[in-house]
C-alpha cells in the first residue's frame, strides 16, 4: 500500500488552497493568546499615555491608535505562535489574526469614507458658510488709535524683555532653575495690551527637583511701555505645558475629558493676575473630519489643576468670563476665512474660474479693541497677490468677523517700505499693526536692531504705501507721518499730548548727547528725504541727521563744534534727533 501523503504546508501541486490548509495550533495555545492580549493591552496603555488619542469618531487620531493596536497584536501573535521560525504554524497565525486584520480594513474604510464626506470637492458650500463675515466701515467701526495703548513690540522683542525679567527669580531664591517658554500670548489685561509668558524648567533634572513646588512665576510684558515684570504665583504653577507626566496640562485635561476634541492650550491671566490654561472645545461640523469649529472652552487652573467647562455662549455672554481673550486661535480663524473666501462660488470655481475668490495674506497680527483681542490680516485676490483688496478683523472670543474693503499695499510691502526709510541703519520692521489715524488706515511698525530692541517707529499709509514716515520716538513718528500726509493733501488730526514714549527719556533724566568738532560731512537722499552724516572728533561713528528733524544741519561746516541729541551711543551710524551749534 502506498503511504498516505499529508501536505502540512497547505500547498498542493496546483498551488495553495486555503480551504484545505491544515491549521496546526502551537503548544499552549490559550496561554499564548492571553499573552498576546496582555502585551497588546500594555502597549496600548503606554501608547495612549504618550499619544493621547481622543475617543471620538471624528478624530483621525483614534483610528490611528486602534489601527496601531491591531498591527501590534498581529506582530506579537506571529512571534508567540512560532510562525516566524516554523512555517507549519503560519496557517494558524494567519487565521488567528483574521479579526484584527478585518478591523484594520474597517478602520481604513471608515477613514476613507469620512474624508470623502468631508471633502471640499463635495461640501464646498458648507465650508463657505463656516464663518459669518459682515462688511464693515473702517472709519466709523474701528476705534481711532489710542497711542497710550498701542502695542509697540512683537514676539522677538518680547522674548528679549522677558529674558531680562527672569533674572528677578534670584530675589525669590531660584538661581538657574527656570527659563521662559518660547511662547508669548497677547491678551488684554486691565484694558492694556500685554504679552504673558509662562516659565519652563531649565532641564529635566531641574524638573525633578522643582516639580513639587511648581513654576514660581510668569512674566508679563506691557506691549505699550515695554516694561517687563516677573509675577510670583502663590502656590506655584503645578500644571503647565512645560511639565511632564500627569502634571503636563494637556495630559491632565485629556484624562478628564477623553472624548473631547480640544485645541492647543493658551495661557491667560484673569483680572487678578491668576494664571489659567484655556482649551477650546472643538467639533467637526462638516462630514466626519471637516469644518473644525469651537463649541466651548475648558478652563484649567494652573495651580490646582481644577477644570471647568463652559459653553461658547457662556464665554461670549458671561460677565465673569470677559477676561478670556483667546478661545478661537488665530490659525483656526485664518483657516475658516480662507474656506469662506475660496468656496463662495463652489469648488471648481476656486480652481478654474476663480471669480470672486479671496485668501488671507502670508501672516497675521492682533488688534486690541473694546477689551477684546482681534485677529487681523490682509485679504488678497487669488488671481492678484501683489496688493490687498481689504482686510479682516475677527474677535478671538466671539468669532465676530468684519471685512473692510480697501485697496492698498500688502503687509510685506509696507514692511519693505518702512525698512527702506531706515536702510542706512539696517533696522528691520515688525509685522504691521493696523491703526485708524483719524479715519486713515495706517500700518504701524516698530523698527528693531540686530538685538531685536526697538530703536524707532514707522507709519505707512495703507492705500498709498509711498506715503510713510519714521521717528526715533512715537511722537516724532506721528508728527512726521502727519506732515507726509499733508503733502499728499490728506489732512488728519492727531493728539499726541498724552503720549508717553517708552523710548523717550524722562524730563528729569539727562539727555544722551554727543559733542565734538566736525571732521567729516556726507549727504544722501533716501526715499525723498535728505540726510546729513556727520563725524565728530570725539567718536569713530557717523551721526545721521534728517533735515526734516533739524533744519540747521544744512548750515554746519567742518570744524564747527556741535552737540547732537541721540538715543543710543552704540553703532557705526547713530541717528540724531536734534543738533545744536556751539
Amino acid at each position: 500500500m502506498d503511504p498516505i501523503k499529508v501536505d502540512f504546508t497547505g500547498k498542493s501541486e496546483k498551488g495553495p488552497d486555503k480551504k484545505t490548509s491544515v491549521v496546526i495550533p502551537p503548544e499552549k495555545k490559550g496561554l499564548k493568546i492571553a499573552i498576546n492580549v496582555l502585551l497588546t493591552a500594555v502597549f496600548g496603555a503606554i501608547l495612549y499615555y504618550f499619544m493621547l488619542p481622543v475617543f471620538n469618531f471624528k478624530s483621525i487620531l483614534m483610528y490611528a491608535f486602534l489601527g496601531a493596536l491591531c498591527v501590534f497584536y498581529c506582530i506579537v501573535n506571529y512571534i508567540t505562535s512560532g510562525a516566524l521560525k516554523t512555517p507549519d504554524y503560519a496557517p494558524y497565525a494567519r487565521k488567528s489574526t483574521l479579526v484584527p486584520k478585518i478591523l484594520i480594513g474597517v478602520l481604513l474604510a471608515v477613514v476613507a469614507v469620512g474624508f470623502i464626506l468631508s471633502s471640499v470637492v463635495f461640501r464646498a458650500s458648507s465650508y463657505a458658510k463656516i464663518i459669518d463675515v459682515q462688511t464693515g466701515d473702517f472709519a466709523s467701526e474701528v476705534d481711532e488709535a489710542d497711542f497710550s495703548h498701542v502695542p509697540v513690540i512683537d514676539e522677538a522683542t518680547t522674548a528679549v524683555l522677558a529674558e531680562r525679567a527672569v533674572s528677578d527669580l534670584d530675589k525669590l531664591g531660584y538661581v538657574s532653575q527656570f527659563t521662559i517658554q518660547p511662547k508669548y500670548y497677547q491678551i488684554n489685561y486691565k484694558d492694556t495690551p500685554v504679552r504673558v509668558v509662562p516659565l519652563q524648567y531649565s532641564n529635566i533634572i531641574k524638573w525633578f527637583t522643582n516639580a513639587k513646588n511648581g513654576l514660581p512665576a510668569y512674566v508679563i510684558v506691557d506691549a505699550t511701555s515695554q516694561d517687563a515684570e516677573l509675577v510670583e504665583v502663590k502656590g506655584g504653577m503645578k500644571y503647565s505645558t512645560a511639565d511632564h507626566f500627569n502634571h503636563n496640562v494637556t495630559r491632565h485635561v485629556r484624562f478628564k475629558y477623553p472624548t473631547y476634541l480640544l485645541d492647543n492650550p493658551t495661557f491667560e491671566i484673569d483680572d487678578n493676575g491668576h494664571p489659567y490654561w484655556i482649551f477650546a472645545k472643538l467639533d467637526m461640523t462638516i462630514g466626519l473630519f471637516g469644518g473644525r469649529d469651537v463649541t466651548g472652552a475648558i478652563i484649567c487652573d494652573s495651580v490646582t489643576g481644577e477644570c471647568q467647562e463652559y459653553s461658547l455662549s457662556q464665554v461670549r455672554e458671561s460677565e465673569d468670563l470677559q477676561w478670556i481673550d483667546r478661545v478661537f486661535s488665530a490659525e483656526l480663524l485664518n483657516e475658516q476665512y480662507n474656506f469662506y473666501g475660496k468656496y463662495q462660488g463652489g469648488f471648481w470655481n476656486s480652481i478654474l474660474g476663480q471669480k470672486n475668490t479671496y485668501s488671507t495674506t502670508e501672516d497675521f497680527s492682533y488688534l486690541a479693541m473694546n477689551d477684546d483681542v482681534y485677529m487681523y490680516t490682509g485679504v488678497t485676490s487669488l488671481t492678484n497677490d501683489e496688493s490687498i483688496t481689504g482686510f479682516i478683523l475677527i474677535n478671538q472670543r466671539t468669532k465676530e468677523a468684519k471685512y473692510y474693503v480697501m485697496s492698498g499695499a500688502k503687509e510685506a510691502s509696507a514692511q519693505a517700505s518702512a525698512e527702506g526709510l531706515v536702510q542706512q541703519y539696517g533696522y528691520t520692521a515688525s509685522f504691521p499693526l493696523l491703526l485708524n489715524i483719524d479715519g486713515e488706515p495706517t500700518y504701524f511698525m516698530s523698527l528693531k536692531d540686530a538685538s531685536s530692541l526697538v530703536k524707532g517707529y514707522a507709519m505707512i499709509n495703507v492705500g498709498q504705501y509711498s506715503i510713510g514716515a519714521t521717528g526715533t520716538t512715537l511722537t516724532a513718528c506721528i508728527d512726521n507721518y502727519v506732515k507726509e500726509l499733508a503733502k499728499a493733501n490728506i489732512n488728519v488730526n492727531v493728539d499726541t499730548d498724552e503720549i508717553v514714549d517708552s523710548t523717550t527719556p524722562d524730563a528729569s533724566d539727562e539727555k544722551l548727547t554727543a559733542t565734538g568738532k566736525i571732521t567729516d560731512i556726507r549727504t544722501a537722499v533716501i526715499d525723498g528725504n535728505s540726510y546729513y552724516y556727520i563725524k565728530l572728533d570725539s567718536a569713530d561713528c557717523f551721526y545721521s541727521v534728517k533735515v526734516a528733524d533739524a533744519e540747521n544741519v544744512i548750515l554746519v561746516n567742518k570744524g564747527d563744534e556741535i552737540t547732537v541729541t541721540i538715543t543710543t551711543d552704540k553703532g557705526d551710524i547713530i541717528p540724531a534727533s536734534a543738533l545744536e551749534v556751539k
